[in-house]
């Protein structure tokens, strides 16, 4: 796997080679100081993956990140040292079609190396997710009865996910007669920042879906850890580890197979923008029970790989643009 790394510091550079090379078959083929000088190395030597952070001089991260994804895509995971301080940029960098991110590892008082597990984990399951997909990229307490009367939105999404969901959100009318849900790829420990970086995109609340809670109208849920999220037979959220293998973490599929098992009519499900198949098969399933599949258009997504993946099985009702998914949504919700 080739990698190249995007850092103003030299010291942190230095940092994720040490942390790179505890990996097998993994090699640094250049690095970057600012994000203009990684858009024009990606165009000679491109990578299977680019490390990217984000404060940088010239051009920072979520501006490179749209750039390279534009004119000469590739997988990219954004490394800072601060997800918190930096919330807006790294939001708007995954909205941007990176895939995930993670904090740069470190050296302690001791010289020794902390922090590296997470860094290392990321990298080898993006390298099971585009070992096989990115080619395509480059190619082109109530009972069930009651509950079913719910308008149900479940919205799947990942890589460019949150610049969508975000525009879907902020498009929303004043009064939300639905509940939606969405299973967006991040890791858990950045899902509460994107509920609420969401959430100062509209005029509704949004939060972590929690562990046995009963769905309520007018509340955008989000799932909230690297388990699946799924709809129990009473019609609750339930998190669960099954299945462990499974590279896209919460998964769209796992999500929609349970809702094709236990929620009745009145739903629409919707699959934005994301590389790899994920959703593909779930949507197929609940179409076949009748719901509506919308999936977003290829011009209008970061990366047209899982709804394309929804559209060659036969997945999909209707395929759109963003902007008129989201005259559909409201169709549906007032």
């Amino acid at each position: 796997m080739k990698i190249a790394i995007v850092n103003d510091l030299q010291l942190e550079i230095e940092v994720l080679k040490k942390a790179i090379a505890q990996i097998a078959d993994v090699e640094v083929i250049w690095t970057a100081m600012n994000g203009k000088e990684a858009v024009i190395k990606n165009k000679t030597h491109k990578p299977d993956l680019i490390l990217m952070n984000l404060i940088m001089p010239i051009m920072d991260g979520a501006v490179a990140t749209s750039v390279i994804m534009d004119e000469n895509p590739v997988a990219i995971m954004i490394v800072t040292s601060s997800v918190e301080k930096n919330q807006s940029k790294v939001f708007n960098a995954l909205g941007n079609g990176a895939l995930d991110v993670v904090v740069t590892p470190y050296y302690d008082k001791s010289g020794t190396l902390c922090g590296s597990e997470d860094l290392i984990r990321k990298i080898q399951t993006i390298s099971k997710i585009i070992s096989t997909n990115f080619a395509r990229l480059n190619s082109d307490s109530s009972d069930k009865s009651t509950l079913s009367n719910l308008k149900l939105v479940a919205i799947g999404s990942s890589t460019g996910g949150p610049k969508a969901l975000s525009y879907l959100l902020s498009n929303l009318p004043d009064i939300l007669d639905a509940a939606i849900v969405i299973i967006q790829h991040v890791d858990n420990q950045f899902a509460q920042g994107l509920a609420n970086w969401l959430g100062t995109n509209t005029k509704h609340k949004v939060q972590i879906a929690k562990e046995n809670e009963e769905i309520k109208k007018g509340i955008i849920y989000v799932a909230g850890t690297n388990d699946h999220l799924i709809i129990s037979q009473n019609q609750k959220f339930i998190y669960t580890p099954e299945p462990h293998d499974y590279p896209y973490r919460p998964s769209v599929d796992v999500f929609f197979q349970s809702l094709a098992e236990n929620w009745n009519k009145n739903a629409i499900a919707i699959l934005l923008t994301g590389m790899g198949n994920d959703g593909a098969k779930g949507l197929l399933k609940l179409k076949q029970n009748n719901w509506v599949t919308i999936a977003q258009d290829k011009e209008s997504s970061v990366v047209w790989g899982m709804p394309k993946a929804a559209l060659e099985i036969g997945a999909v009702s209707e395929v759109h643009p963003l902007t008129e998914i989201s005259k559909l949504l409201n169709k549906y919700i007032s």
